[in-house]
């Protein structure tokens, strides 16, 4: 099977499972979110709400939403806030929990993600990562500040995970906030299916797309994935009317080298005029939610680039003759 067919049935698998979830493929779209961020600034132009859909077909060494990765719902803990009640332990029917002078362990192998230990714990030490939510339930909550999009020239952005997995439900969210006169921004990994990205960009006014390491080899051992349908999509959004930002991860000892940064300036004067490239220097933000996961952090070794650095790189790209933006 070809990876473009491959992708194709990984985003209707993705789309179904959502459904099935929920009772079954209908008229009613549902989405797996795992956050609503409210009064965003860095996902787009203005004051806007984010939207945070669970699924990615990556598996970046850097991720700084690792709970976004799995489509299904996860149990997380956070250690920080467990009174050590015991209450969860007996509630989990396949005894995948237990506590220690630390906190509470969870067997991953055992565990099923049911959810049970999340209901009786009181401190919410415990939580579920993920919830389906209509088409209605987010844009109830998305007007709540359509005033601040409307002075800011704000508006709404999906992000994840890739929100290319969820397309149907993305689709329809951002024809509804364009009904409503709310700008819409798509920020992607740029990996999904032609159709899957065309069914989006119909109703998508910008396009954050994610250029992170042109050698396809380098690409396939650091995110798990070739690079070939996102450079394949990036050229699609380029003769779209969307509006276009390449956004690059300068992640230490991976993209942030001169050959790297040399062939993506290359690759993005190919494509239209005018499109604005930002740097996004490497941090370590997501850490904790690594261990919250029970996950080890892959990159504990790498530090954020020196500031000396980043300037940089920032000059190099302006000598390609492109704009570009310092993203933190």
């Amino acid at each position: 099977m070809s990876e473009c067919l491959q992708d194709i049935d990984a985003d209707l698998d993705a789309a179904d499972e959502v459904q099935a979830q929920r009772g079954g493929a209908g008229d009613v779209v549902f989405g797996r979110v795992f956050n609503i961020q409210r009064f965003s600034t860095e996902d787009g132009p203005g004051i806007r709400t984010t939207v945070f859909l669970k699924g990615c077909p990556l598996t970046c060494l850097w991720c700084a939403n690792p709970e976004s990765q799995q489509i299904r719902r996860q149990v997380a803990h956070n250690d920080a806030l467990c009174d050590k009640c015991g209450r969860c332990a007996p509630a989990c029917a396949r005894q995948a929990i237990s506590l220690t002078g630390s906190g509470i362990r969870i067997d991953r192998n055992l565990c099923d993600d049911c959810g049970d230990c999340v209901k009786v714990c009181g401190p919410r030490s415990l939580r579920m990562i993920g919830d389906d939510k209509t088409v209605d339930e987010v844009m109830e909550e998305i007007l709540r500040d359509r005033h601040y999009y409307r002075s800011s020239q704000g508006g709404v952005t999906c992000s994840g995970g890739e929100p290319l997995t969820q397309a149907p439900f993305v689709a329809e969210l951002f024809e509804r906030c364009q009904d409503e006169g709310l700008h819409t921004t798509l920020d992607t990994t740029g990996h999904g299916s032609a159709r899957a990205l065309s069914e989006v960009l119909k109703h998508t006014n910008l396009v954050l797309f994610d250029l992170k390491v042109m050698d396809d080899a380098l690409h396939r051992k650091t995110t798990g994935i070739t690079n070939r349908q996102i450079l394949r999509n990036a050229r699609l959004v380029s003769g779209s009317s969307a509006q276009m930002i390449i956004r690059v991860p300068l992640i230490p000892g991976v993209s942030d080298t001169d050959g790297n940064l040399t062939a993506i300036a290359r690759f993005v004067k190919e494509l239209r005029p005018g499109i604005v490239v930002n740097v996004l220097p490497y941090h370590r933000f997501g850490m904790n939610k690594y261990a919250m996961l029970d996950q080890p952090y892959p990159m504990n070794d790498a530090h954020p680039l020196e500031h000396d650095r980043v300037a940089q790189i920032v000059e190099m790209f302006g000598a390609h003759g492109l704009e570009c933006e310092i993203v933190t």
